[in-house]
């Protein structure tokens, strides 16, 4: 069993805020995969499917950001999933719009909901970093990321969101580096190559 986590905040007002790209993306996971609907359990949002012969659960936890990490725990708990089993899909302030990076534990660069799922469940879980940018004043960051996404921006943020449905099924098969580069080469495909961001 995999457990894909998509994170944010849950409730209609935070829908549409870069904070929530992790839940859009796993979102699109679920609707691609054809996943069973959604139901409550584990503190959040859970929905089970397979991606290439790989029993898969996907969770949006409902906690709020903070707390990410208890809903997180119950689950991987529940299931008996191991740590590198886990990949959890996040917002990323240091990488530019459209862009994205796959690491395995790390630091949390101030990412609360990274940082309680780190509390309650350990480091070594893999992050798919979405890049959403950077408003350019640490003082703004906070509004930043529960603002929404501008319109303007709309189309690559549902491009990023298909092509990691596109190719979630080698997150399952643990080819992180393949997944990053199908993703990459898919938005390039689609006219958000652009100029790297090295920023990570």
């Amino acid at each position: 069993m995999r457990l894909l986590v998509g994170l944010g905040n849950p409730g209609a007002r935070y829908a549409d805020n870069r904070h929530n790209i992790g839940f859009m993306v796993i979102e699109e996971i679920a609707r691609a995969a054809r996943a069973a609907p959604w139901r409550r359990k584990f503190q959040g949002e859970i929905a089970e499917t397979t991606l290439d012969g790989e029993r898969v659960l996907l969770l949006k936890p409902q906690t709020y950001m903070n707390e990410s990490g208890r809903a997180v725990s119950e689950a991987q708990r529940f299931y008996k999933i191991a740590l590198e089993d886990i990949v959890v899909f996040h917002d990323e302030l240091d990488l530019a719009p459209a862009k994205l990076r796959v690491k395995k534990g790390g630091g949390n660069a101030g990412h609360n909901g990274l940082r309680s799922i780190t509390a309650q469940c350990g480091n070594d879980y893999r992050r798919v970093r979405l890049g959403i940018g950077h408003p350019g004043d640490k003082k703004a960051v906070h509004a930043y990321v529960l603002s929404d996404f501008a319109k303007a921006e709309q189309p690559w943020v549902e491009d990023l969101a298909r092509a990691c449905a596109d190719h979630a099924g080698l997150l399952a098969r643990r080819e992180d580096a393949a997944f990053q580069n199908k993703v990459h080469l898919a938005m390039a495909d689609r006219g958000w190559g652009g100029k790297d961001d090295k920023r990570d």
